[in-house]
């Protein structure tokens, strides 16, 4: 066994109360490691770009939704599992900066899409490429089949 700091925790567990994990334990720690590693790596990026997480998610949903990178609001909050309020806040946000525009929905004269400018979709394309580099520095150093394998198994153990 290695002696990395998620081995060092759970032997320390297995010491002190050797009934209370599961098989799942080291897993379940690992991933959220990993994943506060990555979440910290994007923000990096993003503070670079001058953007907030919440920023970057309405962004990257618009830009992911193809030409002309709009979407209602409903529809843009359950992508990304944001309130109504949440969704309006940042969108508020993104359109003080020009990155986005409310614009009635041709589909509902009653009711609004948000779009992105083109000044939003270069911001956007530019932070997907620097969170994904930031990303993929951190997995650089593993083997190919390293990183397929872990991805298998990922994707086998996921319910989403």
């Amino acid at each position: 066994m290695s002696d990395d700091r998620v081995d060092r925790l759970i032997a320390s567990w297995q010491r002190e109360l050797p009934g209370v994990l599961y098989p799942t334990s080291e897993l379940t720690k690992r991933i959220l490691v990993l994943a506060t590693e990555l979440n910290e790596a994007t923000r990096r990026v993003l503070r670079d770009l001058g953007l907030t997480t919440a920023e970057f998610d309405v962004i990257v949903s618009l830009r992911r939704s193809g030409p002309p990178y709009r979407q209602k609001p409903s529809d843009l909050s359950r992508s990304l599992l944001l309130s109504t309020g949440g969704t309006s806040n940042v969108t508020n946000q993104l359109v003080r900066r020009g990155l986005v525009v409310r614009e009635p929905d041709p589909d509902d004269g009653r009711g609004t899409q948000i779009r992105l400018t083109d000044e939003g979709v270069t911001l956007a394309e530019r932070a997907v490429q620097a969170s994904a580099a930031a990303h993929h520095e951190l997995w650089s150093g593993l083997p190919d089949d390293a990183v397929k394998q872990a991805t298998v198994a990922l994707r086998d153990v996921s319910r989403t």
